[in-house]
Order: C-alpha cells, then structure tokens, then sequence
C-alpha cells in the first residue's frame, strides 16, 4: 500500500495495472455477473451498499449491509438502527436506515422493486446516471455513489470520483484539484479527463478507475 499519499505517476499507474490486472478483471466480472444473473433483491442490496458506503468506507458498508440484511426488505428504520448499534457497523446508525426506508418506499412505488427492469429501460448511460442521482426520493446517492452503484452492477463507463480517484488525478495532472466533484457538470467533466487518460495510458476505462482507487487504499473491493 502507498503511504502518506506518495505522488503518482503515469509510470506507477502502468505498473500497478500489469500487477493488479487479473485481480482486477475478477472483480469486475463478479459486477458484471450480477448483472446477468443477479436478482432485484442482489440489485436493491448493492444499492443499499452505496448509500452506506457514501462519506464512509468501504469496509463500514459491508459491515452495515450484514447487520441490516434481513431487514432490507420489510425492517423499519427504528430496527436497522437497533441492528447497527449493536453490531457498531456504521458512523451514521440513524441517518442511514432513514434514507433507505424513504428509497424503498419510493421504488416500490414508481416500479415495484423492478431495479433491473428499471435501469434497462434506459437508453442513454448519463439519463440512467442522472435518475439515481437527482431523484430527491432516492436518498444518499449523488454522482459519485449513483456511479458506484452503476459499476457494482455491472454496468460500465461510469467514474467513481472519490477522494482516493480524485488524489491521484491531481498527481497525474488529469484534474486540477483532489477535491471530488460537487456539481452535475463538473462531474461529467472530471469523469470525461479521466476517459481521455485512460485512452492515453491504453488502459481500459473500468479498469484503470480500480488501479487508482487501489494505488491509494492497497486493496480492489468494490
């Protein structure tokens, strides 16, 4: 793992990419198979991951989605919260069961759970993007988290410009600040400098926001 967030170069990112490469196709054929194969209850779970994951870790949402998972379904908030403080699975054990309740509601009421039926419906990547991000009724999910959840499903061409992503950027000069991008536009924008590198390194689009993310967290989850 690199620590102290050791400046990044083109070098580093090849390098990683030919040691982690085989890691990182598994993982992306793991999100791929969920799409074709996964059921709305997986798709919903993956959902609930994100909005877990978001200003969190990781680790912290599969913490949170095991202490919640019979829940996910039928509990209400008041019992995934209990469910969270006495697994000690999540920073924000009120907060979080509130907006996946307020989530659920709303899915099943606009498509009756249909995640997939839903996405597919879609013909534009960006539309399908913009829906999970500013629907006020799907809560927890910006830019950032609506693409996390895209690619944990297998649907690629979509940036995860978290933190670690953004960091790495600034070293490589891609983007001009690690702040992660807080506006609609300045999302597309940062996400399409990092289409242009991936096409100048020759690294696939998918992969390489895995090799960054992993340059800075020493790991490739999801």
């Amino acid at each position: 793992m690199r620590r102290n967030h050791q400046a990044v170069a083109i070098e580093d990112v090849r390098a990683t990419h030919k040691m982690r490469k085989k890691e990182i196709r598994a993982r992306l054929d793991q999100f791929r198979k969920i799409w074709r194969e996964g059921s709305d209850a997986q798709l919903w779970e993956e959902l609930v991951f994100c909005i877990f994951t978001a200003g969190a870790s990781a680790r912290m949402g599969f913490r949170a989605v095991d202490a919640v998972r019979p829940l996910l379904l039928d509990g209400d908030r008041e019992e995934m919260t209990l469910a969270l403080k006495n697994a000690g699975a999540h920073r924000f054990p009120v907060e979080r069961p509130g907006y996946i309740v307020v989530t659920r509601s709303y899915l099943r009421e606009h498509c009756d759970m249909a995640l997939r039926k839903k996405l597919h419906s879609f013909s534009d990547p960006i539309a399908r993007r913009d829906w999970l991000a500013q629907e006020k009724q799907i809560k927890g999910l910006g830019y950032k988290e609506a693409s996390h959840f895209l690619r944990n499903i297998g649907l690629g061409g979509y940036a995860i410009l978290d933190k670690h992503v953004m960091s790495c950027l600034t070293d490589l000069k891609v983007v001009d600040t690690p702040k992660p991008p807080a506006t609609r536009a300045r999302y597309l924008e940062m996400e399409e400098r990092l289409k242009v590198f991936a096409r100048k390194v020759r690294i696939d689009f998918d992969e390489l926001d895995l090799v960054l993310w992993s340059m800075r967290s020493g790991e490739v989850l999801k």
